[in-house]
């Protein structure tokens, strides 16, 4: 895969950075699906995908892995499949699993630059929040950069999607059932809080009708890649 428009606005410092960097992303959906496409048509090389989903009718109208023909398919693989015919020598592996308490220590998340999340699930998603937060590589004292999505249903207005750090997030139903989680977890004695700050992608608005659009996944998955590579510039 020719890369030159990349290079051209990133520089070739930047580039070779994005080249070398690793990501795992978990949740390969509507936004996960748009992060994944938008990080390796920019030049990422290194991408682990972790979903245990399939695809099924419903995805068509807002998931770019869904289409009429690989119903029932997973969607982890469909993704690495349609990524490597975008550029065959990326390093992309594929993982139809859930991530949750019973997976969790199968990946060393240290051993990443950036963890993505992009669950629906909110007990999956604050044990990835909190696992990605307190990770470190006691040799070399490296943290990998958690940015999350925060709820895309019920959105319909691309102008109010917004970036701020986790405890900035206003009206959001994902954000406020995670810290009552959060809180309730401190109480009980065995606290899922957040070890760090981190980004997050969210929109304050709520629709009355509920549902999900392509426009308001794509633009949420779009920015979560472009975090990643601003980070990398």
């Amino acid at each position: 895969m020719s890369f030159e428009r990349s290079i051209q606005l990133l520089g070739q410092a930047a580039f070779e950075r994005l080249q070398t960097t690793r990501v795992i992303l978990f949740g390969v959906g509507g936004v996960g699906g748009w992060c994944a496409e938008a990080l390796v048509r920019t030049g990422l090389g290194h991408l682990t995908l972790v979903d245990f989903d399939e695809v099924n009718p419903s995805n068509i109208n807002r998931q770019i892995v869904a289409t009429s023909d690989n119903i029932g398919c997973s969607k982890v693989e469909e993704m690495r499949k349609r990524l490597m015919t975008i550029n065959p020598d990326l390093d992309c592996i594929a993982e139809h699993t859930r991530y949750n308490i019973g997976t969790c220590n199968e990946w060393n998340l240290a051993d990443y630059d950036y963890v993505i999340d992009a669950i629906d699930s909110v007990d999956d998603k604050l044990l990835l929040i909190h696992r990605a937060t307190a990770a470190i590589d006691e040799a070399t004292g490296k943290r990998p950069t958690l940015l999350s999505s925060m709820g895309a249903g019920r959105k319909t207005d691309v102008s109010q999607i917004r970036i701020s750090e986790f405890s900035k997030v206003e009206g959001c139903p994902l954000a406020r059932s995670l810290r009552r989680k959060i809180r309730d977890s401190v109480m009980n004695g065995h606290s899922l809080a957040p070890q760090r700050k981190f980004q997050c992608v969210w929109s304050p608005e709520i629709s009355a009708e509920s549902g999900t659009i392509a426009p308001i996944v794509g633009v949420f998955g779009m920015t979560l890649a472009n975090l990643v590579i601003q980070d990398i510039l």
